[in-house]
């Protein structure tokens, strides 16, 4: 039976975890193993123990504990619940968007991309994408659309960070991802082009080139295993990036609109990329 546990005051070192610490602390850069990451709401938190991570604590509205909350405490018996009155709670940041529930849970080692890969047909590759919500968001189309993994690298927003889980809705959950790692040998490609290229996969960059293809090209279906990458917020992606693709592809516009955001044309690509 978990143990409730009433804080009054909001300086309780209780709630340090929820409300005074970075997400970079939560990360534990130094030592990952022991990283945390917060859940808020039921749906969410629901999910993350569905795919098998840890809880450390809840905190929570005291009428959740009898209501929403009492099938997940349920299923985390001997780990502490805290509750506060509503007064107290809402001076954590972002409060109202949490449904009056929080969870923080430990980190899992991550997949490693060769497995992920290995039974993948359509990958999307995430490159210096450093807004969270954008991450979060192109997370959820990925695992609503059929994509069969995210693959991100080093310079993007962590999938694991508050906004962007909120945003994902849980499914940051629920499809596999990783980070690639940087390769020095890759030679004359990026790294993550290399080895997409050595694991199979044809490479699609969403770039505005003169030599970009529809995304409605038939090729692109006919393509046994994809990988599609998608560039930073304003800059795009890399220049070596859309040179060293298999294929450049821009997805058709109207009324004189030249891109879409990160976020939405992920949903596009996915979309019509993941087409049987």
């Amino acid at each position: 039976m978990s143990s409730v546990i009433r804080i009054t005051d909001f300086s309780s070192p209780e709630l340090d975890i929820y409300a005074r610490l970075t997400e970079n602390e939560l990360l534990n850069r130094h030592e990952p193993e022991k990283g945390i990451f917060i859940a808020e709401s039921p749906t969410v938190i629901e999910r993350a123990l569905d795919a098998g991570y840890r809880p450390v604590s809840f905190l929570m509205e005291e009428k959740h504990i009898a209501g929403q909350g009492q099938n997940l405490i349920a299923r985390c018996s001997q780990v502490p619940v805290y509750t506060a009155d509503f007064q107290v709670l809402t001076r954590l940041t972002g409060y109202k968007l949490t449904r009056g529930m929080l969870c923080a849970m430990y980190r899992k080692p991550l997949p490693l991309v060769q497995d992920i890969c290995s039974q993948a047909r359509r990958v999307a590759i995430l490159e210096h994408v450093m807004n969270p919500t954008n991450v979060g968001a192109i997370i959820r189309s990925a695992a609503a659309l059929g994509m069969d993994g995210v693959l991100i690298t080093p310079g993007c927003s962590n999938p694991l960070y508050r906004r962007a889980i909120r945003v994902s809705m849980g499914t940051v959950f629920q499809i596999p991802w990783t980070y690639l790692e940087e390769q020095e040998e890759a030679g004359p490609l990026p790294s993550h082009v290399a080895l997409m290229r050595r694991l199979g996969f044809k490479t699609v960059a969403m770039a505005l080139t003169s030599d970009s293809v529809s995304l409605r090209d038939p090729r692109l279906l006919s393509e046994e295993h994809l990988a599609v990458i998608l560039g930073a917020e304003g800059d795009g992606l890399s220049p070596e990036t859309i040179r060293s693709c298999d294929y450049r592809v821009r997805i058709p516009m109207s009324h004189g609109v030249d891109s879409l955001n990160v976020a939405a044309a992920s949903a596009v690509a996915f979309w019509e990329l993941t087409k049987v």
